[in-house]
């Protein structure tokens, strides 16, 4: 009988959801050949998605966008909003053939912790999956590409929602506090968090509310 050698980590179990079974095919090939990687299971609509990854828990759900059959059942987006709630400790990558800014921001707002493309390389996907895993925001360049002009624009004002956040992060609040304070999930506070940091241009909490007090947007009594 063999082990593992002392310290070997477990691999990154991932779910794949896609309503095409020569693409979940291809994707468990792809993972497969992976050694710290293991797919766990396939689901071929977004309710059967919700459904296994809120039951066996996987590390990772690549979750694609748009499942077929137009007006008979969820599509990707709502998939995320409801794992948000029944699974919220399950890190999403949004797997897709579409790379429109539109589509990446409703990802995004709905707790994605990745975006890749069905068509970029092997790479980019592995690296989503693990960045994921990890708690980093992992995007395809040509997603970042498409940020890009939303980044840098000139309207670089803080959203009421993201005023708020900053808010509780100044009283000293957790992610997990401000989620339940605002009746959000973390993954989306943490979206409102990468987005307080780039308009600010700040890299930390400290910094985030150091700069928000500066601008005036935020008042410390």
């Amino acid at each position: 009988m063999t082990t593992d050698p002392p310290g070997a980590a477990e691999p990154l179990r991932v779910l794949i959801a896609d309503d095409h079974a020569v693409v979940r095919a291809g994707l468990r090939a792809l993972l497969g050949g992976e050694a710290d990687i293991e797919v766990i299971a396939e689901a071929g609509s977004g309710e059967e998605a919700v459904a296994l990854v809120a039951r066996m828990l996987p590390d990772v759900a690549l979750m694609d966008l748009r499942f077929g059959s137009p007006g008979g059942g969820i599509d990707g987006i709502e998939a995320i909003r409801r794992l948000a709630a029944e699974a919220p400790g399950v890190a999403v990558v949004m797997l897709t053939s579409y790379a429109g800014r539109a589509d990446v921001v409703r990802a995004l707002e709905a707790g994605a912790r990745g975006y890749v493309l069905k068509a970029g390389p092997p790479e980019e996907l592995f690296r989503a999956v693990r960045g994921a895993a990890a708690g980093a925001l992992g995007l395809a360049p040509e997603i970042v590409g498409e940020l890009v002009g939303q980044v840098v624009s000139p309207a670089q004002e803080l959203s009421g929602r993201e005023v708020e956040v900053v808010r509780l992060m100044a009283e000293g609040l957790s992610n997990r506090a401000i989620a339940g304070a605002l009746f959000l999930s973390e993954a989306t506070v943490k979206t409102h968090l990468v987005r307080v940091y780039r308009k600010l241009k700040v890299d930390n909490r400290a910094a985030a509310v150091s700069e928000a007090v500066r601008r005036g947007v935020l008042e410390l009594t």
